[in-house]
């Protein structure tokens, strides 16, 4: 398994884990949108790597996207699921 694929499985579960509702938005603010920071991080190092290793982007794209809205309520909640569906899907498919 490349670095790629294993950071998509991390930050995807990470995402789904954001998104559950009260459960996710609790981690974010009870650390101070701090999770946002990190997932940002993540994302934009996931995303170098993916490149470098010619895998799919879409979901590290997406996941960037979100932790920059994600501070919005209901939007972050969607947002971050949407994110960890696609990041496991692209995980989960060989290439």
């Amino acid at each position: 398994m490349g670095a790629s694929r294993l950071l998509k499985w991390v930050s995807g579960g990470l995402e789904a884990l954001l998104g559950i509702p009260l459960l996710g938005g609790s981690i974010v603010v009870g650390l101070y949108w701090t999770p946002l920071l990190v997932m940002l991080a993540l994302h934009i190092v996931s995303l170098i790597i993916s490149s470098k290793e010619n895998r799919k982007k879409t979901g590290h794209i997406l996941g960037i996207v979100t932790s920059c809205v994600a501070w919005i309520p209901f939007v972050g909640m969607i947002m971050h699921i949407i994110s960890a569906i696609f990041l496991m899907i692209e995980a989960g498919k060989d290439e």
